[in-house]
């Protein structure tokens, strides 16, 4: 950079955009301004840090070395930037923005659903924008301010991000009150059972459980796979298939009885994961704060 009086703050929210836009068009579009004052500006940060930053290929603008370099910088800035113009303190009683969380329909119930009964409490003017976990696309996504906030595994969490552990969960079988099973269940009376399960894509038929059965030389019958929690909880309520949940997901009101599986079946964490760039803003280290204390 030739003189740091050349540069002025539009001009960083500018740099921020196409690198995460990859485009003029659709970085003028993000910052609601004309596709002209956007070559304009970027011709200004040419000069300004006297490189091309990016060049024209088929699919758009690539970043050169340097402005992929400047990315990571420019969003702390920018982050910071934003958290000096918010009050010192933070008052939840009196703020009011979105928040956008990435999480799965499991975590939406385990975990959102309390949060949204404290924020009403305690934060009425803030509201919850619930998205789907992309895996492919959730750094980006944290990076560009797409999401403030994602609940991950550690297996999905990836580098350079921000995480905090919420809880450890376990897997139960469950099974409609009433069914010929409530009593108990053994190994043999457990792979006899039909089973549903839940599979992302709707269509895979094994899971953690059946690589636990697979190391005891056993099986089960799965007759159903869905992409659901909450639609597999309906099914069981309903019919005599049991499941392998995770203990969390099962409510008190759902009808549903609770047994421990009759094998060990590993389970999995929790986690809450965030951008650099949000890392010290006063709102989002309050909201941090709160998901922790719902989920504990």
């Amino acid at each position: 950079m030739r003189d740091i009086r050349s540069l002025d703050l539009n001009l960083l929210k500018t740099l921020n955009a196409l690198l995460d836009e990859g485009s003029v068009t659709r970085a003028a579009e993000r910052l609601a301004l004309t596709q002209p004052a956007v070559s304009g500006m970027l011709n200004r940060l040419r000069d300004s840090f006297d490189d091309p930053l990016f060049v024209r290929a088929q699919r758009g603008l690539v970043p050169t070395p340097r402005a992929q370099a400047l990315a990571l910088p420019i969003k702390r800035i920018l982050g910071e930037i934003e958290g000096m113009l918010q009050p010192e303190e933070f008052e939840p009683v009196s703020a009011s923005f979105t928040l956008s969380i990435a999480a799965t329909d499991y975590a939406q119930r385990t975990i959102l659903l309390p949060l949204l009964a404290e924020l009403r409490r305690q934060a009425p003017g803030i509201r919850v924008a619930a998205r789907p976990v992309d895996n492919q696309r959730v750094q980006q996504q944290l990076e560009s301010g797409e999401l403030d906030l994602a609940i991950l595994t550690p297996e999905s969490t990836h580098e350079g991000l921000h995480a905090r552990h919420l809880y450890d969960e376990q897997y139960v079988c469950a099974m409609r009150k009433g069914h010929a099973a409530a009593g108990g269940l053994d190994l043999d009376r457990f792979c006899a059972l039909e089973h549903v399960i839940m599979s992302m894509a709707g269509d895979a038929f094994s899971g953690v459980t059946d690589e636990a059965l697979a190391a005891l030389g056993r099986q089960r019958r799965v007759l159903l796979s869905l992409p659901s929690f909450l639609l597999l909880l309906e099914v069981l309520r309903n019919s005599d298939l049991i499941a392998v949940l995770p203990r969390r997901l099962i409510q008190p009101g759902d009808g549903l009885q609770i047994l421990e599986p009759p094998l060990t079946i590993p389970g999995f964490r929790k986690l809450l994961v965030w951008h650099e760039r949000t890392q010290q803003h006063p709102a989002h280290r309050w909201i941090r704060a709160l998901l922790a204390e719902v989920c504990n």
